[in-house]
């Protein structure tokens, strides 16, 4: 009995800490995810200068774990990998990740896709000022047509994708299913 004893007590005791520090500590992920919409939507709220461009109110971005899981698979690729591009080193482009993540645009009457990527900030505050003062960066964060945000960090590597699909109207649905309305299908463009 004595020799089970004392591995049985560090057991529950390493038990209780952790459940104790898993209880104190605040869910990082959710706190990720909910800073970086506020100071996305804050400004989207509010309209900004991208550059000489003056960009006006827009909707806020809602998250969408597809585009989180692209984000998070380019950042982690890009630390292990040692690069800095949006095409990766194996020749897949934003578009091939994203679709490839679950982002589909079959379906949708329109589909849009944007992409921003940063290398050393240390924080999400820095990434987003560093984000919001390049023009083209501003534009994608500002862009009417995006309605959802995925972002990922990975070793100080920042990746941020937006998409923007628009669903057939209920009217449109039934057109379509009855043969009535004519579907011409484009692939995406990646641009």
């Amino acid at each position: 009995m004595k020799k089970y004893f004392w591995p049985t007590i560090f057991s529950l005791l390493i038990l209780l800490i952790s459940k104790s520090a898993h209880t104190i500590q605040p869910d990082t992920h959710t706190n990720f995810k909910q800073e970086f919409l506020a100071l996305i939507n804050k400004t989207r709220k509010s309209g900004c200068n991208c550059g000489s461009t003056y960009m006006p109110p827009v909707p806020p971005l809602v998250w969408n774990n597809y585009l989180e899981l692209a984000a998070k698979g380019h950042a982690r690729d890009m630390a292990d990998n040692h690069y800095f591009n949006h095409t990766s080193k194996d020749g897949r482009n934003m578009e091939d990740r994203i679709v490839l993540a679950g982002y589909i645009f079959k379906g949708y009457k329109s589909f849009m896709i944007g992409e921003n990527i940063a290398y050393g900030q240390n924080s999400i505050q820095e990434v987003m000022d560093g984000w919001f003062k390049s023009e083209g960066h501003c534009k994608n964060l500002m862009n009417p047509g995006f309605k959802e945000v995925g972002v990922a960090e990975d070793n100080r590597y920042w990746v941020q994708d937006f998409g923007g699909r628009e669903s057939f109207s209920l009217q449109q649905q039934k057109l379509i299913k009855s043969g009535k309305y004519r579907l011409i299908q484009n692939e995406p463009n990646s641009h």
